[in-house]
């Protein structure tokens, strides 16, 4: 679990980002996020690794864009699809974590937090908090940190 999700009160309110990635719901810490936009052109890195789309421009910074549908083991988008980013930070460095939608911010007990499946597929459980058991599916709560330092270590190696 996430350093700050562990140091939380069980009884504590977490408010989370709902994004989609292909159909799969999946909630972002809101403390993590501080921008949501659609990127306009994104310039492809020469050997980089495969779950970075490329780099983009957001008001003058240099975003690196990392595509949340191959980091999570996902079958691409098709190319005429709209993506959005959800702009995050980590270690210095702007992120923008493609992503098929964003929705709305939901308000969850900590205590609602359950832990993960043992079912679930390995690369996700690497990269969750746990899931949280909504009225119609459930909601991977994504680490952040986690997501952004394999990608960072595979960039270094």
């Amino acid at each position: 679990m996430s350093t700050q999700l562990a140091t939380l009160r069980d009884d504590a309110q977490i408010q989370f980002v709902t994004v989609r990635i292909a159909g799969q719901l999946f909630g972002l810490p809101i403390w993590a996020v501080h921008d949501v936009f659609v990127p306009q052109r994104i310039t492809p890195v020469p050997l980089a690794p495969a779950e970075i789309d490329g780099v983009l421009n957001l008001r003058g910074r240099i975003v690196t864009a990392v595509n949340m549908r191959r980091r999570l083991g996902f079958p691409l988008r098709d190319a005429d699809e709209v993506e959005i980013a959800v702009g995050v930070d980590y270690l210095g460095e702007t992120y923008g974590l493609l992503v098929d939608e964003v929705g709305e911010v939901l308000t969850l007990d900590k205590s609602r937090l359950t832990t993960k499946p043992p079912n679930l597929d390995p690369r996700w459980s690497a990269m969750t908090d746990g899931v949280f058991s909504l009225d119609a599916e459930l909601m991977a709560v994504l680490d952040v940190e986690v997501v952004l330092a394999n990608i960072k270590e595979e960039a270094s190696a």
